[in-house]
């Protein structure tokens, strides 16, 4: 194969690939984990090209956990440039560090499988136990003419054992002079169990794939600063093998979502990224500029629109499965460009998507757990159904005593009444947010946020919703004031949102009207502060951007949309509640962060 030629060398090339060495004898044994360090001793103390390099890489490997940040990248620059030289060595003579491909049989796990029943001490030498194997090399010892390899690929790992004896045209003497950890091997060989019962690839032949030229952080104490985590994931996956084991968790997730959803005959379709007009949520947009149309678009805040767009052409049940933007906040629980699912059934109403929820939902969890009950950050949370469904008016009265429906249209009332209710628990952002509210809907909600929300640890769908924080919603069938909405929480976080869909062409363009009135009244006020605010030298303003109606859709409801049910979900919060990770960080592959000062 073609990488092997990397290694098939004759004894006389290798004099050439052995000037690299300083007339330092060769120690007979050396055992290296997957340290900062990332050549042999015998390597990093005897390379007459780099000998400044080299000592400084020696230092700094000596040096404690806690040495500064510059010993540590003089450390790296030392590691790399001894590791550079390897690659213009091995060029110089003949040999490619950077192979084309390699012809493997097995993966680290299969062979761990197939040979599970390899006694100790036993070798499998057959035509047909000749294997082929490629991944990183994460640990190395050798001990004289022994040398033991770790190597990992997707699927596990697998110890490499290198006999000198065995190994053709002097590669043991490459592989202690010239294989680092962190590079890219493929070996060949059989299969044998060593004595005290590791299953290993018994070497007769490798070849250097891929040679790293940074060295791997330290194998005890692994990549534990969180920023680098999250801006360098691709070492915090080789580093922290769990990690990655989030993300295939979080593949099976998305992979089980939409096989439960399409076992329900729902249609995958895709809408614009780019939008005229950014609806279907109210949150501030991204906005970007199209030079050939001449005009600004946005980036979706949601897939709503778009959607009930194809229930009006005709298609009754629809699902997209995408990237959504906003242009707000980052915190545990928000990233800027987050994944959700929407999907819309016609014919239906919100309670088919409470089932639809618990289906999605259960079904996931069976799928990464195996059982309906999980830990989540040190509480047990049971997903058992059915899940308790209540109103948010019997939730805030349960948790406060406030009863919000004897409060009538009353603002002023209901703000003394709630800020004097809980008051205790407030801050005053809190307080102030109570106090801008222009409605005893928004109130309600308020407080709901506030005091109900962080006590939703187990899975409760909460109901109906006030018409006035609800404009796409179908007015309650039996409640004036209400919506036939939900939210879904679980852990006290929301993780979904549904209506009965609002159909009535001129009750939505109403809605959505007055929806755009009391936001720019609220941006003209952002816009006042934030003149006050540039003169004192700050910036303010969350309501200073701008929203329009999005007259196409309104249009497309007077062509007539049949009753329908929908709903999001947000699968970064699914993802974060069944890997139980802290962070919406943790289950997002490249987050998005500050700029590095």
């Amino acid at each position: 194969m073609e990488a092997m030629k990397v290694w098939s060398v004759s004894s006389q090339p290798l004099k050439h690939l052995i000037h690299i060495a300083s007339s330092t004898p060769i120690r007979r044994s050396f055992f290296v984990r997957c340290c900062s360090s990332s050549s042999s001793p015998s390597s990093s103390s005897k390379t007459t090209a780099a000998p400044n390099a080299a000592r400084l890489a020696g230092r700094n490997r000596r040096s404690s956990s806690s040495s500064t940040t510059s010993s540590s990248t003089s450390d790296r620059d030392a590691v790399r440039a001894i590791r550079l030289n390897k690659v213009e060595e091995m060029r110089s003579k003949g040999f490619e560090p950077y192979a084309y491909k390699w012809d493997r049989t097995h993966t680290a796990n299969q062979l761990q499988e197939i040979y599970r029943h390899l006694g100790n001490g036993e070798e499998s030498n057959s035509k047909s136990d000749h294997v082929s194997i490629a991944g990183r090399i994460v640990a190395r010892r050798a001990f004289g003419k022994l040398a033991f390899l770790t190597l990992r690929d997707d699927s596990g790992t697998i110890q490499l054992y290198c006999e000198k004896e065995r190994l053709v045209n002097d590669q043991f003497e490459q592989l202690k002079m010239l294989v680092d950890i962190g590079d890219i091997l493929g070996a060949s060989g059989s299969i044998k169990r060593t004595e005290k019962g590791e299953l290993s690839v018994y070497v007769n032949s490798f070849a250097i794939l891929t040679k790293s030229l940074l060295p791997l952080p330290d194998k005890y104490h692994g990549l534990t600063d969180v920023d680098k985590r999250y801006r360098q994931r691709y070492v915090d996956m080789i580093a922290n093998p769990e990690v990655a084991d989030i993300f295939r968790k979080r593949a099976k997730i998305v992979s089980e979502i939409r096989k439960t959803v399409e076992s329900f005959g729902f249609f995958e379709v895709e809408t614009p990224v780019l939008q005229g007009a950014a609806g279907g949520a109210e949150a501030r947009p991204f906005v970007t500029y199209h030079n050939s149309l001449g005009r600004d678009l946005y980036l979706r805040i949601a897939t709503e629109l778009h959607l009930k767009r194809m229930l009006v052409g005709g298609f009754e049940k629809v699902y997209e499965m995408g990237r959504i933007f906003r242009n707000e906040g980052i915190s545990t629980r928000h990233n800027p460009e987050f994944t959700t699912i929407e999907m819309y059934e016609a014919y239906s109403d919100y309670e088919s998507m409470m089932d639809m929820a618990e289906e999605i939902v259960t079904q996931c969890t069976l799928a990464v757990h195996g059982k309906l009950t999980i830990d989540y950050q040190g509480m047990e949370i049971c997903l058992e159904r059915p899940w308790r469904r209540e109103t948010m008016h019997n939730l805030v009265k349960e948790a406060t005593g406030l009863d919000f429906i004897e409060l009538s249209n009353d603002l002023k009332v209901a703000k003394e009444v709630a800020v004097r209710t809980v008051g205790i628990s407030l801050d005053n952002k809190d307080k102030c947010s109570i106090e801008a509210c222009p409605s005893v809907g928004h109130v309600l909600n308020e407080v709901f946020e506030i005091v109900v929300e962080p006590r939703l640890l187990q899975p409760t769908f909460v109901l109906d919703y006030p018409i006035e924080i609800s404009p796409l919603a179908k007015p309650h069938r039996r409640h004036a004031g209400l919506t036939e909405r939900f939210e879904l929480f679980i852990c006290g976080r929301e993780l979904a949102n549904a209506f009965s869909e609002l159909t009535d062409p001129m009750d939505q363009r109403g809605r959505l009207e007055e929806q755009v009135r009391q936001h720019n009244e609220r941006r003209v006020a952002a816009v006042s502060e934030m003149d006050n605010a540039e003169q004192k030298g700050k910036r303010s303003g969350d309501d200073s951007y701008e929203v329009t109606l999005d007259e196409d859709f309104l249009t497309a409801l007077e062509y007539g949309m049949p009753p329908a049910s929908g709903m999001g979900l947000g699968i970064d919060r699914l993802v974060m509640l069944l890997t139980n990770s802290a962070s919406i960080r943790d289950v997002i592959a490249f987050p998005v962060l500050k700029i590095q000062q």
